[in-house]
């Protein structure tokens, strides 16, 4: 299953027990997620203690093939969002 932005607004939710509104949950998750796509724009890492870290890396131009046609193409310079989890988290994973 695939938690959602909405599940996590339903959690948040849950666990505020009465103290916040489902629109403030919502409020809530929606400006944590949005400082985190600034600082990803802005090139800077995101790191999330004992969840992981985000950073932005540069990939240079590359030859590549049309999937449909075969072609030989060249792909542009992009950037792209890596995420490394921590220590914690992997060892949480692969406890079961």
């Amino acid at each position: 299953m695939t938690v959602t932005k909405a599940h996590i607004v339903e959690r948040l939710f849950r666990c505020a027990r009465g103290k916040l509104t489902k629109s403030e949950c919502a409020r809530i998750v929606e400006t944590m997620f949005e400082i985190i796509k600034q600082t990803l724009e802005n090139g800077e890492d995101v790191l999330i203690s004992g969840f992981g870290k985000f950073s932005v890396r540069s990939k240079s131009q590359r030859r590549g093939r049309n999937p449909q046609t075969g072609d030989p193409m060249i792909l542009p310079a992009r950037r792209v969002v890596t995420f490394k989890c921590s220590g914690v988290l992997r060892s949480k994973m692969n406890q079961n």
